[in-house]
């Protein structure tokens, strides 16, 4: 687990920016944080730092936003408007889950359930077995779903959680840990 104390927009972009620099393909990243706590301005940087010289913006309204011109090609999701997970598979996301580039998922809760950082299980397996996976209100840590994998799509063999928490007007906590190989 990692913690970072971002004091602007621009240092927020930075961090996405390093991450950018060091993905590689099949990378899923999922951003939990309420309105305003800097998740896109994360992917603004994680875009340049991947290359991308086009206009990074949230996806609320779209769904999803796709980036091909970089090292990578981004998908940028937002989960936002989308209520259960019946609704994200209504709307054909899933296969966005699993991606050769790199995914970006705001509001990341919505599939995943609520994880809490630091419980992790770091499995280099891709898990294949199916549970019963909890109401997405109810935290649980990542260590009692890990390595299952979830019922409806499997778990992203690399994830890294990360939850950004305004502390000030610009100040943000942001954590995150990596899950899997």
């Amino acid at each position: 687990m990692a913690i970072c104390i971002s004091h602007s927009p621009a240092e927020t972009e930075a961090l996405g920016e390093s991450w950018g620099h060091t993905a590689s393909g099949g990378l899923v990243i999922g951003l939990c944080g309420d309105l305003g706590a800097g998740k896109t301005q994360l992917v603004k940087g994680l875009a340049r730092g991947l290359g991308i010289t086009e206009r990074v913006h949230s996806p609320t309204f779209t769904l999803v936003n796709l980036y091909p011109g970089g090292r990578l090609a981004l998908a940028h999701v937002d989960l936002y408007r989308l209520a259960t997970r019946e609704q994200i598979i209504a709307a054909g996301l899933e296969e966005y889950f699993v991606p050769a580039g790199v995914t970006v998922i705001e509001w990341a809760e919505r599939w995943f359930g609520k994880l809490r950082i630091g419980d992790a299980i770091v499995s280099g397996r891709h898990p294949t077995s199916s549970i019963e996976f909890p109401a997405s209100s109810i935290e649980y840590s990542v260590s009692s779903i890990c390595p299952p994998a979830f019922p409806l799509s499997p778990y992203p063999p690399r994830l890294r959680w990360v939850e950004l928490e305004t502390l000030g007007e610009c100040a943000r906590r942001i954590t995150y840990e990596d899950i899997g190989a």
